[in-house]
């Protein structure tokens, strides 16, 4: 019997299923298997680990480096703002002494700090500069005429020099009688303005013509004298001395509207007997406001110098004021040489001088202008003068005076006040 060849079993073979000797080799058990790539990316296999230590040390140096940062701006923000509180806050010593200066436009805070070293404002120039630096500079300074003072802090210098809303105020009295020149050293005094500048203003053609002071008729307005109204005025520090006589003009308009309509028929008699207006009512109303003491008298002493101009019988016309010889010693002491020896007391060469615009015993009729800034009730006295015929008056002590028709009468009334006085 012939042998059966043996089946060959699928698997069992050495040879492929395409004929070929043997059996496919078999893959290694998972525990041994070699992870590809592409097995990772399908989720097989075992990752490889990472080290994350040196990610973790660079992110604490971060932190550390910012914390440093933070801490640095912090030190210098309580610096700056020490400089800006502290060194603002600041006092250098207060000696009275203020200072008149016509600021310069474009300083730089350098040029800016230097200048107020130089005069004598601030004690640290190189402090002031990073003051000036650290509080935005000096693009904001007003330039012109500026009053500051020992004594004032940085701040306050900076509130000063840029004209700030809020800045410190002084409150200012202003008596009648005062004359610009009395207004202007009391402005100073008070920090307001300076002497000069507001002395300045107040003489400025452009000035009076800007507020509407008349400046022709029969008395020319030389300043703004007379219109400067006296009362109690809240201004503040280092104000444009523009600004402050606009404000006192303004006042004396608005006081004469109400004056002038009270005494609208004295007014018109005075427009037509001597051709005058508000001007030339001002400056008699300051001449009787000089002269007169006692309220009462005002009217008194109104009619007496009407009366010199208007009594056909007094044919001189001059007034014969000592007040107004005076005032031409403060206005123009150039143009009269009795002014250089004079000390504030009227004697003859002064009020006689004839080189004295002001003079009224030299020169008939008015002055060339107010002498002061009268006050309601001289203005009112001019407006409503006494029914008299008076052509003198004499002091007749506590501020009182004797009135007289004639002069043989108030020639007496000398005699006998200079009597009355001899030691």
């Amino acid at each position: 019997m012939g042998v059966r060849p043996r089946a060959s079993r699928p698997g069992n073979r050495r040879t492929g299923g395409d004929g070929g000797q043997g059996s496919p080799p078999r893959e290694p058990p998972s525990s041994t298997r070699k992870t590809t790539p592409a097995r990772r990316a399908r989720g097989g296999g075992q990752r490889a680990p990472t080290s994350r230590r040196p990610a973790q040390a660079r992110l604490k140096r971060g932190r550390a480096l910012l914390l440093g940062l933070a801490g640095a701006l912090a030190a210098a923000a309580a610096a700056l703002v020490a400089l800006v509180v502290g060194y603002g806050r600041m006092r250098t010593p207060d000696r009275g002494r203020v200072v008149e200066i016509n600021w310069p436009d474009g300083l730089d805070t350098d040029d800016a700090a230097a200048l107020l070293a130089a005069e004598g404002l601030v004690e640290s120039e190189r402090a002031m500069a990073l003051y000036l630096r650290a509080t935005g500079g000096t693009e904001a300074f007003v330039p012109g005429p500026h009053l500051l003072f020992e004594g004032a802090t940085p701040r306050e210098l900076r509130q000063l020099l840029t004209r700030a809303e809020g800045r410190p105020t002084a409150r200012i009295t202003i008596p009648e009688g005062f004359s610009r020149f009395d207004i202007a050293t009391r402005l100073e005094k008070l920090r307001v303005a300076g002497r000069k500048t507001f002395l300045a203003a107040t003489a400025d053609g452009a000035f009076l013509d800007a507020v509407g002071i008349e400046r022709g008729g029969a008395v020319g307005a030389e300043s703004a004298e007379g219109y400067l109204f006296p009362a109690t005025y809240d201004f503040p520090l280092d104000s444009d001395a523009r600004d402050v006589a606009k404000r006192l003009v303004a006042e004396a308009d608005r006081r004469w509207s109400t004056l002038a309509a009270q005494g609208k028929d004295g007014l018109a008699a005075l427009q037509a007997t001597l051709g005058w207006g508000r001007r030339e009512v001002l400056t008699l109303a300051s001449i009787v406001e000089k002269e007169a003491v006692v309220e009462e008298e005002r009217p008194l002493i109104a009619s007496v110098f009407l009366n010199r101009l208007l009594d056909p019988t007094f044919r001189s016309r001059r007034l014969q004021s000592d007040a107004t010889a005076l005032y031409g010693c403060v206005a123009w002491p150039e143009e009269a040489p009795s002014c250089a020896e004079w000390g504030g007391k009227p004697t003859p060469a002064v009020v006689r001088d004839p080189s004295n615009r002001y003079s009224t015993y030299a020169h008939p009729g008015l002055p060339p202008g107010p002498i002061a800034n009268p006050g309601a009730p001289s203005i009112a006295a001019v407006l409503a003068p006494a029914a008299t015929k008076y052509l003198y008056f004499v002091a007749a002590g506590g501020g009182r005076h004797r009135f007289s028709e004639s002069l043989d009468d108030h020639n007496d009334a000398v005699r006998k006040r200079r009597d009355a006085t001899a030691p």
